[in-house]
């Protein structure tokens, strides 16, 4: 069962439209789908609708609801890549946590699940990391996050479970900023870092070009053994 769902902002500004799918009985637990750059698009959809099927509640906020309302993009599609590195310099990703933040609390205080994860992809990884650093998620996952390295100084804070998918032939994560988390986050009792060999940003796209089949399935099975854990 799929619906859209309006979600209230933190500061009462507005709503954050947001893609729900629900599994067939009881939810287990709830995960937020962190869109890329390139909006809630049919890739995110379906990353939702797996999640469905295996028990939770999974949603994908708009994080462009503000500027862009509604926009989904196609990575493969040059005109469309552009536009979406283009909302990508407007986005302020603390506005993107407060938005997880207030997904979080209408998952738990609306839809009767007790624990909430995430997993974010690309912009959607670095906000997965910060929502670990800010907010009080019970499980994070970013895969090819962005900006993680700036970041660092905010390890601290991390509570609860992180996990981190790093492709090593990432064009827009190079060797010095990889190098940068593992010495950051390598010795972190709550991190878990997997790398990739030789696999680009995007390896775990739904759909698409930059898919890679084994290493897709590698990460979503880690991915999904670690929210079964530590959303028990």
């Amino acid at each position: 069962m799929t619906e859209t769902a309006q979600i209230p902002a933190l500061d009462g500004s507005g709503t954050i439209p947001a893609y729900v799918a629900r599994p067939q009985g009881p939810a287990k637990a709830a995960v937020i789908v962190i869109p890329e750059i390139f909006g809630v698009n049919p890739g995110i959809r379906q990353k939702c609708d797996g999640w469905a099927a295996q028990g939770y509640l999974a949603i994908a906020p708009d994080i462009f609801w503000r500027f862009a309302p509604g926009v989904e993009l196609d990575p493969d599609v040059e005109a469309e890549l552009n536009e979406a590195f283009g909302y990508f310099q407007r986005y302020d990703p603390a506005d993107g946590v407060y938005d997880i933040e207030a997904a979080i609390k209408w998952l738990r205080s609306t839809q009767g699940v007790g624990k909430v994860g995430c997993a974010g992809y690309c912009l959607g990884g670095r906000l997965a990391y910060m929502a670990a650093t800010r907010t009080d998620i019970d499980a994070s996952v970013g895969y090819y996050g962005v900006m993680i390295d700036q970041m660092l100084g905010e390890s601290h804070a991390i509570a609860n479970p992180l996990m981190l998918h790093i492709p090593t032939a990432d064009h827009f994560v190079g060797p010095e900023a990889q190098a940068a988390i593992h010495a950051g986050l390598d010795d972190h009792p709550r991190v878990t870092l997997h790398d990739y060999p030789g696999l680009d940003h995007g390896f775990a796209a739904e759909l698409g070009a930059r898919r890679d089949e084994a290493g897709a399935a590698l990460a979503d099975s880690r991915t999904a053994a670690f929210l079964q854990e530590h959303l028990a």
